[in-house]
């Protein structure tokens, strides 16, 4: 067993004890290497197929290829010490919904997922730290039955090797580390003459660093949908093509706005030092903790940001009649165009004291207010509306958020 450069556990498996396998599929022996196929969902990143390289065993038919050809088993286990609490962990069989051949001749096995359904989520929760984790996952898989070659050989695997997660949304975005000492994650647009605008995404409190040790870079992008809405196509139509940062926490924007402030500055600096970016089309997105961040770096920088996005956002510290994160004045005073986001059923920050009081103060803000956090036919916690944001939801008078917020420019 070793360990990928994406810390994914490396597994062996093999034929499925009593499998007896004719003679021509017993002179055909091999070796496969697999990777997980992960897609983050609005809940969370979920490994939604497994690809096993074939293709080098030739060339498979795909009529004799079922759901039932393979089994496989999924292990998702704590990489914090043992007396960290990590919730979701697990160790089950995946249901393979599905399996086909890719347009290489590999086979995928398609997983049986969907939003809250437990076996295939890559991150797990620290309950003592507050944050999410990368599960280290180790997956399992078995033939039962022979693979037939068109021409009628039949092949079979002895021997399956794990290799990396993949996530094509996540994976577009480099790795990066600025001078100012944050880690980032940035989405580079396509290539163009002239100057995109740039989407600078604050996470929550779950998606900064667990520990020094453990400051992935990763998590801001695997846990929910924030960033990753802009980098679709829908996105990226409704702002002509832009560049999407998203840096990470050491540890929570809230913990220290003031420090905080002017390393997510260095940040931004450094992108537009480095892109062609256009700077009076700088936008701050946020949710939660991200969301009291991204008021307070319109406060600080009053004349930096075209738009400014709070989801969710801590205005008020959470005990009641606590001290203002952001005061009044302050509030009263922001320039920036802001779109508020919140659900009425938000019982982690509670909207009134938050949301809808900063809405009454910032001059000219917008306000959506929902009754409850519901997509696809599943309801979410109260406190995640930032998946409408993701979805580009939220509307007034027939204007939807991506596109407001396209249309503004700082002076």
């Amino acid at each position: 067993m070793s360990v990928s450069r994406r810390g994914v556990l490396v597994a062996g498996a093999g034929v499925a004890a009593g499998f007896a396998l004719p003679r021509a599929a017993r002179a055909g022996r091999a070796s496969v290497r697999f990777r997980l196929e992960a897609r983050t969902l609005d809940g969370g990143e979920q490994v939604v197929a497994v690809t096993l390289a074939t293709a080098k065993l030739g060339r498979i038919d795909p009529a004799t290829l079922t759901s039932g050809t393979f089994a496989v088993h999924a292990t998702a286990t704590s990489p914090l010490a043992a007396d960290d609490v990590v919730l979701g962990t697990y160790d089950m069989d995946r249901v393979v919904t599905a399996a086909r051949l890719d347009r290489h001749g590999d086979v995928v096995l398609e997983l049986s997922h969907a939003e809250g359904q437990a076996g295939g989520a890559t991150l797990g929760w620290a309950a003592l730290r507050g944050r999410n984790v990368r599960l280290v996952l180790e997956y399992t898989i078995t033939q039962l039955a022979p693979l037939r070659l068109r021409g009628g050989r039949t092949v079979t695997v002895d021997d399956f090797v794990q290799g990396d997660l993949v996530d094509p949304e996540v994976d577009a975005f480099g790795y990066h580390t600025s001078r100012g000492g944050l880690k980032y994650r940035l989405y580079e647009p396509a290539r163009s003459a002239r100057p995109r605008p740039l989407v600078v995404w604050l996470h929550g409190g779950g998606e900064g660093a667990s520990l020094p040790e453990y400051y992935d870079n990763e998590t801001q992008l695997r846990a929910n949908r924030g960033a990753l809405g802009f980098v679709t196509a829908e996105g990226q139509r409704a702002f002509g093509g832009a560049y999407v940062v998203a840096p990470q926490s050491t540890s929570f924007w809230l913990e220290d706005g003031d420090r905080f402030a002017p390393q997510i500055r260095a940040v931004i600096d450094e992108v537009v030092r480095r892109h062609r970016v256009d700077a009076s089309r700088i936008h701050v997105v946020g949710c939660s903790n991200g969301g009291y961040m991204s008021l307070k770096m319109t406060t600080v920088y009053p004349e930096l940001f075209a738009s400014s996005v709070p989801i969710c956002g801590v205005v008020q510290a959470f005990q009641p009649g606590g001290p203002r994160m952001i005061t009044d004045a302050e509030l009263a005073a922001i320039g920036t165009p802001t779109w508020l986001v919140a659900s009425r059923d938000d019982d982690t920050v509670a909207p009134e004291p938050n949301t809808v009081h900063a809405h009454d103060l910032i001059p000219g803000s917008r306000l959506s207010l929902y009754d409850r956090v519901e997509w696809g036919g599943y309801r979410f916690p109260g406190h995640w509306s930032w998946i409408y944001v993701g979805r580009n939801d939220p509307r007034v008078g027939g204007e939807r958020i991506w596109q407001w917020m396209a249309r503004q420019r700082s002076e």
